[in-house]
């Protein structure tokens, strides 16, 4: 009877354990989700090259999550590089739900291509107002890829758009974050464009107190862990300068 007794015991134990753990599991994810929220107003331009690979079309949700997700009085400018222009879809707004509805799938089209996505950059970076006292940044998501003067790989990183866009970066002190996506031009097919592409985003970022992000030099990974990364980033460089 002891034994039966202790068994029985045991086993309505383990399914209170059990059924207390979804529950549990979820108040974590609350938890870890509240952690990596951005705790202070930004203003931001979210910048997306238009000839990018089909797939990114399927990050937009996860795009339009991270902008209704910033704090309120964040301020957004939502934008497409496209051939020889800048495609302003929604200027510098604290409506965040309006923002996030200007995104748009990318064309994914090689008649989209631009030579380099820096000149789109620079015309982004006067966008934004003097005026604002908080932190500024760009959100680039881009194959980084500067063919406007041929494809040389020994200029990779050094090339003259790209100077000039850190340039006017710190000039107008607003940090540059770019995420890597492969375009459907060379970046998809050549694993040396791609490698070229991504050392040019990892210079942008790091010459204007931004940070790059991206995984391997060939195929494409989602978002998710991106946005995670940059919202730890940007609450990790809030608190230095606070």
């Amino acid at each position: 009877m002891f034994y039966r007794k202790t068994v029985s015991f045991f086993v309505a134990l383990a399914l209170v354990v059990l059924v207390g753990l979804p529950a549990f599991a979820g108040v974590r994810d609350a938890d870890k989700e509240r952690d990596t929220r951005i705790t202070v107003p930004l203003n931001i331009a979210i910048l997306i090259q238009d000839d990018l690979i089909s797939k990114v079309g399927n990050e937009i949700n996860v795009t339009k999550e991270f902008i209704r997700g910033l704090p309120a009085g964040s301020r957004v400018m939502v934008g497409y590089i496209t051939t020889g222009t800048l495609q302003v879809r929604q200027p510098f707004t604290t409506d965040l739900d309006q923002a996030a509805r200007a995104l748009r799938i990318p064309a994914a089209s090689t008649t989209t291509s631009p030579f380099n996505p820096y000149v789109e950059v620079i015309e982004a970076l006067k966008k934004f107002d003097r005026t604002w006292t908080g932190a500024n940044a760009v959100l680039l998501v881009s194959d980084g890829l500067d063919i406007s003067r041929g494809f040389d790989s020994t200029a990779a990183g050094q090339t003259l758009d790209l100077e000039r866009a850190i340039r006017e970066a710190n000039k107008r002190s607003v940090a540059v974050y770019t995420f890597y996506a492969p375009s459907v031009g060379l970046t998809s097919h050549s694993s040396l464009a791609a490698s070229y592409g991504q050392s040019s985003l990892n210079r942008l970022a790091n010459d204007t107190g931004g940070k790059a992000f991206f995984q391997g030099s060939t195929g494409f990974v989602t978002f998710d862990s991106y946005f995670r990364r940059l919202r730890e980033t940007l609450n990790g460089q809030f608190a230095r300068a606070s």
